[in-house]
This record gives structure tokens, C-alpha cells and sequence, in this order.
């Protein structure tokens, strides 16, 4: 097993520590009051590396399956033996280090999801699968041969039937004069009545990063804060630890800083782990 190079950050002590993780046989984990460990290294590697039940929440963007070299990173071809090999390991090692309160998420495109719902239901069981969350986003492009491709889907399963779920609220819009309980329904002249409700199965309220908004940062299919937030606070408290194994841009182990949980996550790619620390780096300044 080759040798782990861990970034860790200290927000307590305002301390960047970069050091060499010389006993890979040992836990990489060594929980503090509030950190950023950040890991170059094959993810299936760093996970055979951390206690079971150690982890309150996983959240990946993961290789999609398109097959194109995007510069920061080569996909997996959309092969389903390819998939099955690639990604079976690493959710039984996800599963083994979820605590049995945990939940995971993960994000992907429809090339890849009904294999992964498979793969899913068989790791941790159907009777664990909570929702598939479709992200909506407008975009350039237009299908020429079908519908255009404009969604995400994230499908979060638990490890167990008792787990941690903070209910997010939203704005349910009606017309004027509609709602059967006056006491919960609000008005407003410019937007008519509304209610709140629990946040629903679909975001379409969070779009992709504009290229020229102040989060980018120049990585190939870079998530923005708020969607990835909304996991987040939803299944995790503060001080829980939260794990990203594809780590890609960093945008989880910021969100993490900014919402006080500790975190845990890495790439292959040494560049992502770069721009992740200048993140880190940035949002304490």
C-alpha cells in the first residue's frame, strides 16, 4: 500500500499541518475538536485505513461514467462490469465505516443510476434506501435526438432505521385564497400565499456555478455550496464527521468548515487536494 500524504487543517488552532502518513496499517482518523483531513490517495486505500463504524455521513460527487478525460480527472467508461468493479469495494468499505446512525449520498447522472441503485440496495439494503433527490439545473445545450439531459440524481440511503435527519423547510407558493389551515398559511402582496413545508424530493432553486461566480475555481464539474449544504444539515449535526471520497473541487470540505463539522475525504488527483487546501485556506481569512 502506498504511502498516504494527509493535509490536516486545525481550525481551532489555526495550524496547517503537512506531514506523511508513514503507518498505513494504523486508523487515519484521530478525532479532534474540529478538523479538515485531506488525503491524496486512491479512495478504496484510505478507507481500508479508518475504524467501522467511525463516519455520521458520506456525501460523492462520483465518476459518472462518461468515459471522457476531463482534464483534472479520467471518468469510467459507462461499461457495467466496469462500474460494478469500480464502485462495489468501495461501498462495502463506505458501509463498514458508516456509523450505524449514518447516512450516505450520492450524486450521479442517468448513465450510471439504475446500476448504482442496484449496487446500493445490495450493499445496504432496499429496506435502507430513503430518496432519490433529483437536482434540476438549466445549462447550454439542447438535445437534438431526445429531451435535453438537465438533472442530477443523488440517492441517500441510511445504514439503519434509526439515523439523524433534520427536517429543512421551504416555501410552498399557492394561489391567493387557497391553503385549509389560515394559521399556517402566510401572504404576501408580490408573491401570493404560501406555507412551509418540508423541503421536497427535487431542488430546481439551486443552479450550476455561473462562470462568474466567486466559487469557482477552475475544476471540472464543480458542485455549488448550497446544494451540497443542504445534505449536510440535513443528516449531520455539529461536530459530526463527514467524509467525501471524491473529493474533486473541495466544495464538502468547505461546506464542513463553514457549518462546524469535522472532515474527512481525499482524490487521486494531487491538484484537487491543492485547491482544496487554497479553499480551506481562504474561507479562514
Amino acid at each position: 500500500m502506498a504511502d498516504l500524504e494527509l493535509i490536516t487543517i486545525k481550525i481551532q488552532q489555526m495550524i496547517i499541518e503537512s506531514t506523511d502518513l508513514q503507518n498505513t496499517t494504523a486508523p487515519a482518523i484521530t478525532y479532534s475538536e474540529c478538523y479538515q483531513q485531506c488525503f491524496c490517495s486512491d479512495n478504496l486505500e484510505l478507507m481500508k485505513t479508518i475504524e467501522s463504524n467511525t463516519i455520521d455521513l458520506i456525501y460523492c460527487d462520483i465518476l459518472y461514467g462518461t468515459g471522457r478525460n476531463f482534464g483534472d480527472y479520467q471518468d469510467l467508461k459507462p461499461i457495467r462490469s466496469e462500474i460494478e468493479a469500480h464502485y462495489l469495494p468501495r461501498l462495502k468499505e463506505m458501509y463498514r465505516v458508516l456509523k450505524s446512525t449514518g447516512s450516505i449520498y450520492l450524486q450521479m447522472d442517468t448513465r450510471i443510476n439504475h446500476w448504482m441503485r442496484i449496487l446500493m440496495d445490495k450493499v445496504f439494503g432496499d429496506e435502507n434506501f430513503r430518496n432519490e433527490i433529483v437536482w434540476c439545473y438549466k445549462s447550454g445545450g439542447a438535445g437534438k435526438k431526445g429531451f435535453a439531459k438537465k438533472h442530477d440524481v443523488i440517492l441517500f440511503y441510511t445504514k439503519g432505521n434509526d439515523f439523524i435527519f433534520n427536517a429543512i423547510k421551504e416555501k410552498s407558493y399557492m394561489k391567493k385564497g387557497s391553503g385549509k389551515n389560515p394559521k399556517q398559511t402566510y401572504f404576501n402582496d408580490n408573491i401570493g400565499c404560501y406555507t412551509i413545508t418540508n423541503q421536497k424530493d427535487w431542488i430546481e432553486d439551486v443552479g450550476i456555478l455561473a462562470t462568474s461566480s466567486k466559487e469557482r475555481v477552475d475544476y471540472s464539474s464543480q458542485k455549488p455550496k448550497e446544494l451540497i449544504s443542504r445534505f449536510v444539515l440535513a443528516s449531520s449535526n455539529k461536530g459530526d464527521l463527514v467524509a467525501d471520497f471524491y473529493l474533486g473541487s473541495g466544495t464538502t470540505a468547505e461546506v464542513c468548515k463553514d457549518l462546524n463539522r469535522n472532515f474527512i475525504g481525499c482524490d487521486i488527483n494531487p491538484r484537487a487536494i491543492e485547491i482544496t487546501l487554497q479553499r480551506l485556506n481562504n474561507a479562514r481569512s
